[in-house]
């Protein structure tokens, strides 16, 4: 099919009609008629007076090809061609003309899909696709020709006028070559000149990039610029690998656009930031008794706010992207609204919802905040590509621009540029190189202590992103008083997606081992981490967990962990399947130190929890907690000890550990079912009770192979590792 790549694209942002790929097989005689008729008027009505920005004069030609079809059509439901009442024709040229009119069918879809597409896809886009698209219409014509040189207008009852519109159409189908437009190739040969010049280290004059993006493109704002870059994006999320050009280089057109957009417009829609309500109102908006009732429609079903970036899940249904997106991050994997299960957790933006609520905003006077309250770019979901030099230094430029605001902008600005950096640095180790070497990190350290919700959540991320690539870790620490501002984000943060992104902060920052016991001994922090591991959200206690476990593994670190309730939390956790194997892994390291097993044994739940992870656990779990168990039963004192091995059915774990578990964990397992029939020995002397069976003294590393036999027949076998 000549179209199938605009099929393709348009499929993942808006599903086409199975009409557009089947032939109307039910359709005959005078029905099918009316239907072409149908489909060409919509046609007509919708793109004739359409200002297509690019293919203007393929659009037209194929418009006004559809006029005339609809003049065919016409005359064959006047005549009522294909009725019972009308047989003027052979059933051998009826049959001829039935299959073209059904072919034709498929032609004025396929026609309507691309029109659709060169009329409502992004600028850029369509000035990148310029020979695709060019040669999608030439493919059209084509088939328009073939068509009409095997469709039986002289057996037809049509007029001379008609007859002869049609066999004028197919002389011109005949003749038509592939048409690209001239000013339309020089705009796209001019786009590239300018990712050359980034590639060759030489930033375009902004004159050169106000005439192309502003005066030839009619791009002229800030918010046009940003949904440019987020169709673009689209691309890179959604390409396939057979469409030109590559996912790299349209990664460089976003990048030069995304530094056009400031360099060009600037922060011009900081007022919105200023003047934005702090607190948003369920179903209404408005001051004093002038209440505005927000339609159904533009309500997310799961926050019940007015939506302010509308996505549709795979289940068609439309949320509002942050809180569906928490619904998913929770481990919920069934559609809110409906209870259907989601296919993926994908998510494509709705903008012909979000076009309306802007529309219903401006007209009733209500502020919209869509891209201060969320991340309405799509970098969500965005595919890494391998950077081009282009892109890396058209974001060096941006970087440059964002961070003299972040240095001296309004409260507005800078909220803005630490959302820009925050998405700039989710991707890409050149990215966050560069954006630290920019002098960012201070600015950045600044804005954590602001009273702005949204700037303290967005430095904050952006410092988890820069955090990420290993040298900027300890830029970060050196930075005065860093350490400390990001654990004050995590203690009292103005949102909890800000405390959440500080402990994971504090997690990607503890990886390095000389800034564990810095990061511990800081005021208030593992506090702050043991609280958000036992009341915060399915995500905040994974990275609480996680904190707390690199933590764990520093030998200094013990006695603050229990100091700081980190102990308490930590055996808490191993009740919750999502954080339970982190946690056994760190009390396993904390309990390998006398003060850290002697706390462990002092949790009453500890015992419990850690006999659970080993029965229904992870497999890296099980391991964990039969290595934690082990410990304190060498470490804990003879109370403890007494309390592991009279654990209830302590012997059939570990015989199904034995064979079933780990490398190690088959290794701890073997020690602490030798350190249990120790014991059951012990007992069994002191009771009287005779043995059967070699024993020995064998410890950790030994061949160990031994059955014990009671009263109540325990029997443990003890493979030789």
């Amino acid at each position: 099919m000549a179209t199938a790549a605009i099929f393709s694209s348009l499929r993942r942002r808006r599903s086409p009609s199975l009409e557009a790929f089947l032939s109307p097989v039910d359709l005959s005689g005078l029905p099918l008629i009316q239907t072409l008729a149908a489909i060409s008027t919509e046609i007509i009505s919708s793109f004739s007076t359409t200002r297509f920005s690019f293919q203007r004069r393929n659009a037209r030609s194929l418009i006004r090809k559809i006029e005339i079809f609809l003049v065919l059509f016409e005359s064959l439901a006047e005549s009522r061609w294909g009725s019972s009442s009308s047989s003027s024709s052979s059933s051998s040229s009826s049959s001829t003309a039935l299959l073209c009119l059904k072919e034709l069918y498929l032609l004025l879809y396929r026609s309507k899909i691309l029109l659709d597409y060169c009329a409502h896809s992004s600028k850029l886009w369509l000035l990148l696709q310029t020979p695709s698209i060019s040669g999608y219409f030439h493919d059209l014509n084509q088939e328009i020709s073939t068509l009409l040189d095997v469709f039986p207008v002289n057996d037809l009852s049509l007029s001379d006028d008609v007859r002869e519109q049609i066999e004028l159409l197919q002389r011109q189908s005949r003749r038509s070559r592939l048409y690209i437009d001239d000013n339309d190739e020089s705009l796209r040969v001019e786009f590239y000149s300018f990712l050359d010049g980034f590639e060759n280290g030489e930033i375009p004059n902004s004159l050169s990039l106000k005439s192309f993006f502003v005066e030839k493109l009619q791009i002229k704002d800030s918010k046009s610029c940003r949904n440019e870059i987020e169709f673009l994006e689209e691309q890179i999320v959604n390409h396939d690998g057979d469409v030109e050009p590559t996912g790299s280089v349209i990664n460089g057109f976003v990048a030069i656009t995304r530094y056009c957009r400031f360099l060009l417009f600037g922060f011009e829609e900081e007022w919105r930031i200023k003047n934005h309500p702090k607190k948003k109102k369920k179903h209404s908006k408005g001051d004093g008794d002038g209440f505005i009732t927000v339609p159904k429609d533009f309500v997310c079903s799961i926050s019940l706010d007015l939506m302010t970036d509308p996505v549709i899940i795979s289940t068609g249904q439309t949320y509002d992207r942050s809180s569906i997106a928490r619904w998913i991050e929770e481990g919920h994997c069934t559609c809110p609204k409906t209870g259907q299960m989601l296919v993926d957790s994908r998510i494509v933006p709705n903008r012909a919802l979000k076009n309306l609520i802007v529309q219903w905003c401006a007209a009733s006077g209500v502020s919209y905040e869509s891209e201060f309250v969320t991340d309405s770019s799509t970098n969500e979901g965005f595919v890494s590509c391998l950077p081009t030099k282009a892109a890396v230094e058209a974001n060096k430029a941006t970087v440059s621009i964002l961070i003299e605001y972040l240095a001296d902008g309004s409260e507005a600005a800078q909220t803005v540029a630490a959302r820009e950096i925050r998405l700039l640095a989710k991707t890409g180790k050149e990215n966050r190189e560069f954006i630290a070497e920019a002098g960012a990190i201070p600015h950045l350290r600044r804005l954590l202590k602001s009273e702005n919700a949204v700037a303290q959540e967005n430095s904050v991320t952006a410092m988890l992103n820069l955090s990420i690539y290993e040298k900027n870790k300890s830029l970060i620490m050196e930075e005065d008083d860093c350490l400390e501002s990001i654990v004050s984000v995590l203690v009292s943060g103005l949102s909890v997606e800000a405390q959440e992104n500080a402990a994971a902060t504090l997690f990607s920052l503890s990886a390095v081992h000389e800034y564990k016991k810095r990061i511990a001994m800081a005021d208030q922090c593992v506090e702050a981490l043991a609280s958000l591991l036992q009341n915060g959200t399915p995500r905040g206690k994974k990275d609480a967990v996680t904190a707390l476990y690199n933590l764990s593994t520093h030998p200094d670190n013990c006695s603050r962990m229990i100091e700081g309730g980190g102990v308490s939390s930590l055996v808490g956790a191993l009740k919750n399947e999502g954080v339970a194997e982190e946690a056994a892994g760190a009390l396993a390291l904390l309990v390998r130190q006398s003060l850290g097993a002697e706390a462990i044994g002092k949790e009453e739940s500890a015992v419990t929890g850690l006999m659970g992870m080993m029965r229904c656990g992870t497999p890296r779990g099980k391991e964990n907690a039969v290595a934690a168990l082990l410990e304190l039963c060498r470490r804990g004192g003879a109370a403890v000890a007494e309390r592991v091995l009279r654990a209830p059915a302590i012997a059939g774990v570990l015989q199904t550990l034995l064979f079933t578990g780990t490398k190690r964990a088959r290794r701890k397992a073997a020690s602490l079912a030798r350190v249990f029939q120790r014991r059951e020995l012990a007992a069994m002397r002191s009771s009287g009770y005779g043995v059967v069976g070699d024993v020995n003294g064998n410890r950790d590393g030994g061949n160990f192979t031994t059955d014990v036999s009671v009263p109540m027949s325990i029997s443990i076998s003890v493979p030789v590792l």
